[in-house]
């Protein structure tokens, strides 16, 4: 993108200071999608300008940013669904939780699907703690009822550990077919919107 030049050094100022605000709201974006937002918001400015031969340059920049908003508030939604756009076409955990977090807003569904990925990564930590306490983390019964999956700190004998060593691969495939499940969820959502 190429920035607009202006005469006025005050107008100047308030467009640098706008595209700075919009660069600024968009970061969390893929750089194509960042070129496109800072294209179309630049190319508003461009036409506005051109199209308003009545006022002088600061004049028509405030009247043409005012018209087009608070880049923060304006932006929002708009990156929002850009990210969620992202996350589903990649599967990238990083995005899928910016994604999440920038649209928990949108709905109480976003916040289910936090609290999973949430859960997600409690599965990764588990995976942890069992090379690490292979004795206390497991998935534990007690007189054949299910009593805890996680860590426990007792030594009661009519409680066992009943995967053992299959524990950490079957956390791990649980882990695995949930991630894709849920992104696939997330992937419904979004086009339910």
């Amino acid at each position: 993108m190429k920035n607009i030049e202006f005469k006025d050094k005050s107008a100047q100022q308030i467009y640098d200071n706008y595209i700075r605000r919009i660069r600024r709201t968009i970061a969390v974006l893929s750089e194509d999608d960042k070129q496109d937002v800072l294209m179309e918001f630049n190319s508003h400015i461009y036409e506005g300008i051109l199209n308003d031969n009545n006022n002088k340059e600061v004049e028509k920049l405030l009247k043409i940013t005012q018209d087009l908003g608070d880049p923060e508030l304006v932006l929002k939604p708009l990156v929002a669904e850009k990210k969620l756009n992202q996350a589903t076409r990649t599967f990238n955990p990083k995005h899928i939780f910016q994604a999440i977090l920038l649209n928990i807003k949108n709905g109480f569904v976003y916040s289910i699907f936090a609290i999973l990925y949430i859960l997600l990564f409690g599965f990764g930590v588990l995976m942890v703690l069992k090379i690490m306490y292979p004795d206390h983390t497991g998935l534990f019964l007690k007189d054949g009822k299910f009593e805890v999956l996680g860590m426990l700190e007792t030594d009661d004998n009519s409680i066992t550990e009943v995967l053992g060593n299959w524990f950490i691969p079957t956390v791990f495939f649980s882990a695995l077919v949930s991630y894709f499940l849920l992104t696939i969820l997330l992937r419904t959502a979004k086009k339910k919107k």
